[in-house]
């Protein structure tokens, strides 16, 4: 996540050398996170959760208002509609950007099963495209454990459920307001005003409001990556520390014990650091593609399945995290990731190997002593 973390926020931003810029997030990120641990990590969220839904309702109606009082000729279009009319086809219809490169790895393959079927290759391209854009869904489903181990930490089934609400429409609320920024984005400096389209949010914000103004609001993107910074520092530390250290050992004092945890989320951070400053970036992509689906999408298949299967069960759980996770290597290394994104794939296999490991291995029968 170097780039995007660093790259689209610190630096962009506010034009700050990127070396500064990480150690200035790690200078704001770890104390607390070795000080206080999940639970200073679980407040830090709920205050960078506000500000950014704050951000996400403000900047919308500020940015409809904005392009309605504009003069002619000073905008791309003075409302949403327009500017995706005006953008084109990519930006007015439903399948937007799914347009078919004819020298793309998919369009070749295409050819090759359906020749002299164009409508057929167009047509079956954009959809795999749509699907693939849409897989970054799956490992939302259970194959992300920085959110499994906030659910973990829910006292009750009445705390669930209010949970349960406040993500829904804390989420609908948000993924409206970024794309409300987006579209407003187009409409104030067109398709192609912004050389890089990943700071539109900071864009519109210090064009619709005032400096000070923008400048809080922009604080709603870096708590986006602040948390996601701490969520993962904390659950490494931890996985770590607990499960590989303190592997096997009956007992440990306390003080000890926490020191030591202490220590492990230290050392992290300063890995990371260093990771961050010497790997190349096409590296850390790599690896989060990696991730994503060999984790991600197969670990969801397991969460969704043992919590709504009950003939689901250990054998079949381990067997589909290691088809998994093989298969991932497997369709990355091979290069046919180009063609169809493992993240969709893998969350494919990874079901069927637990639904037909399920049916053929049975469940064990404890005996009762």
């Amino acid at each position: 996540y170097k780039d995007l973390i660093i790259h689209f926020s610190l630096n962009n931003l506010f034009q700050i050398d990127q070396d500064w810029a990480m150690l200035i997030v790690v200078v704001l990120v770890i104390p607390y996170t070795i000080y206080g641990g999940f639970r200073s990590v679980t407040y830090t969220d709920v205050i960078q959760a506000i500000i950014m839904i704050i951000t996400l309702i403000v900047a919308p109606i500020a940015g409809l208002m904005y392009l309605a009082d504009m003069p002619e000729g000073t905008v791309f279009a003075h409302n949403i509609s327009d500017a995706l009319a005006k953008s084109g086809e990519s930006y007015s219809t439903m399948t937007g950007g799914a347009v078919l490169n004819e020298s793309s790895a998919l369009y070749g393959t295409l050819d090759g099963i359906f020749p002299n079927s164009l409508n057929v290759i167009k047509g079956l391209g954009s959809g795999i495209i749509i699907a693939g854009a849409f897989s970054w869904f799956f490992g939302y489903l259970g194959g992300q454990p920085q959110l499994t181990m906030r659910f973990m930490a829910i006292k009750d089934e009445r705390n669930a459920k209010i949970a349960r609400n406040i993500g829904v429409i804390w989420t609908i609320i948000a993924y409206t307001g970024a794309l409300m920024v987006g579209w407003i984005g187009i409409a104030i400096f067109g398709p192609n005003g912004l050389e890089d389209q990943e700071t539109v949010m900071p864009e519109v914000l210090t064009t619709v409001f005032h400096p000070v103004v923008s400048g809080i609001l922009i604080t709603g993107v870096l708590a986006a990556i602040i948390s996601t910074a701490n969520s993962l520092l904390i659950l490494s530390a931890t996985e770590l520390s607990e499960n590989v250290i303190k592997s096997g050992k009956s007992s440990i004092d306390s003080k000890k014990s926490l020191f030591q945890s202490r220590l492990v989320t230290a050392i992290l951070s300063l890995v990371a650091l260093l990771m961050a400053y010497f790997s190349p970036s096409d590296l850390i992509y790599a690896i989060v593609g990696y991730v994503w689906a060999g984790i991600g999408s197969t670990f969801s298949i397991v969460i969704l399945l043992t919590l709504f299967w009950k003939r689901f069960h250990g054998i079949p759980a381990l067997l589909t995290i290691i088809v998994g996770l093989t298969f991932t290597i497997f369709w990355i290394v091979s290069g046919f990731d180009e063609i169809i994104t493992s993240r969709l794939l893998t969350f494919v296999v990874a079901g069927l190997t637990a639904i037909v490991s399920t049916y053929l291995i049975k469940k064990r029968e404890h005996s009762e002593s």
